[in-house]
């Protein structure tokens, strides 16, 4: 999978980077396209919006962790057509004895479902966070994201990460569409 960007918390230097005490995460993200419209995941506790996907489970593949995360936080149906976009790397602190750091690789998908979406199965932390799935325009969405980011004192990598896929994938497939529907 083409590498599309690797970000480092500005807290961590280059030792706790490269020492062996490194908590990884490999996570799968999708992306579901309907013309402008993207879903999305809203969560009311950080007023963010995030591509649905997250941690792969052991003896999970990538594919089956993207489509078990999509049915779980969207009610998804019939994944299918997945292909991939791209790999986004972090390393962020980690705040425990074991590690020092947290290096997530997050593997991002294209991929289709059916138009209605069923009922989500969310984890308790995501229902008290007020996470649910929504269909939002990706240009309202990338906006609110970084009037989000302008609002933040301290580094917020998640929303970079979310604020960054977004801003490809409108580049790449959006700006893609407009121009052969005469629009770009």
């Amino acid at each position: 999978m083409r590498p599309l960007r690797t970000t480092v918390h500005p807290d961590l230097d280059a030792s706790q980077t490269e020492s062996g005490r490194i908590n990884f995460r490999r996570a799968a993200r999708g992306i579901i396209l309907d013309n402008d419209n993207i879903l999305l995941l809203y969560t009311e506790k950080y007023q963010d919006y995030t591509l649905p996907g997250g941690g792969i489970d052991e003896g999970e593949s990538l594919h089956q962790g993207l489509i078990r995360e999509l049915q779980e936080e969207t009610g998804a149906a019939n994944i299918r057509n997945i292909r991939d976009f791209g790999l986004y790397r972090e390393y962020r602190p980690w705040y425990n004895d074991e590690y020092d750091a947290l290096h997530m690789e997050s593997y991002c998908y294209l991929c289709e479902i059916d138009k209605e979406l069923g009922t989500p199965r969310l984890e308790d932390y995501e229902l008290n966070n007020g996470m649910k799935p929504v269909w939002i325009n990706i240009y309202q969405a990338i906006a609110h994201n970084e009037k989000i980011l302008a609002k933040k004192n301290k580094k917020a990598m998640s929303v970079e990460r979310e604020t960054y896929l977004l801003k490809l994938i409108s580049r790449e497939l959006l700006g893609a569409q407009a121009s052969l529907a005469g629009h770009g």
